[in-house]
């Protein structure tokens, strides 16, 4: 089960900030910032469970590799609890993961691994991935699908 952090967002306007020479009304909307993109459309309906598994399951390798670029130096050791390398330590647990995560990215094949990283790991949602990637819109649902099977492939998800 995902974790709520709900936070009050201000919505940006569209266009000129009169209309009619009336000032728009500034709106607002309560959103979660814990939700990222995949567990969006997983819980919208556009993933089912098996695509969703194999996301969440490269999301993990990809934090237990710590492959994400550093701010500053980490003194703090990284707790993992249980997960397929129970008994390693924490640089075998890492070389591991680093392992399967580039294993995973290699089942999904050439072209597919773009998609993969900014809406699994990077948390991009799928239009501003379409954007960066220069795709049309609504391509990356299909694609990320596609990318996800291969994956799911990958680590056994049945």
């Amino acid at each position: 089960m995902a974790h709520r952090k709900l936070v009050e967002r201000e919505l940006t306007e569209e266009g000129p900030r009169r209309s009619g020479g009336v000032t728009r009304r500034r709106r607002s909307v309560t959103v979660n910032v814990a939700e990222s993109p995949l567990t969006w459309l997983h819980a919208h309906g556009h993933l089912e469970d098996r695509l969703y598994d194999a996301g969440e399951r490269l999301r993990a390798d990809y934090e237990r590799a710590q492959l994400a670029p550093g701010v500053t130096m980490r003194w703090d050791p990284v707790r993992i609890k249980g997960g397929p390398d129970r008994g390693l330590s924490p640089t075998e647990r890492q070389i591991a993961a680093r392992e399967r995560f580039g294993g995973a990215i290699d089942a999904a094949g050439k072209g597919l691994e773009d998609i993969l990283w900014r809406v699994v790991c990077a948390g991009e949602t799928v239009p501003v991935a379409e954007k960066a990637l220069q795709w049309p819109a609504r391509s990356g649902k299909l694609v990320l699908k596609l990318a996800l099977d291969r994956v799911a492939d990958f680590y056994r998800i049945g």
